[in-house]
């Protein structure tokens, strides 16, 4: 089954839904500080940012419960994205560290419950 898509969407896009709407704005630019994600925050349909390659719908719960995400992030560079985000008020979860299957890897907590495991390929 092929699905028909929107340009610069992808078959599967995860989608943050914030508990409060007015928070839309502050988690795109906890995105954007971090991982340098590009988009802007459009009244009254859900936010798109992009992160590298990829989508993050981001929208507040007007039709919706609130849902957070995990999120697996490859960088260019794992330790600054990694101090990045502890800088804009991340928790750590996990701290970077190599793994036996090519990746360094940390994973944070936002302060909007979402997971965001953040990697990069050592080889």
């Amino acid at each position: 089954m092929s699905a028909s898509t929107p340009p610069g969407f992808r078959s599967v896009t995860p989608r943050i839904v914030l508990a409060d709407s007015e928070q839309v704005a502050e988690l795109a630019d906890f995105m954007r500080r971090v991982f340098d994600a590009s988009g802007e925050v459009p009244s009254g349909r859900p936010a798109e940012l992009r992160i590298g390659d990829s989508l993050v719908m981001v929208s507040g719960t007007d039709e919706r419960e609130p849902a957070s995400a995990f999120l697996y992030v490859y960088v260019g560079d794992i330790d600054a994205t990694y101090s990045r985000a502890i800088a804009s008020g991340a928790v750590v979860i996990e701290e970077p560290r190599d793994l036996p299957y090519g990746d360094r890897r940390a994973t944070v907590e936002d302060r909007w419950g979402n997971v965001w495991q953040i990697a990069s390929r050592l080889s």
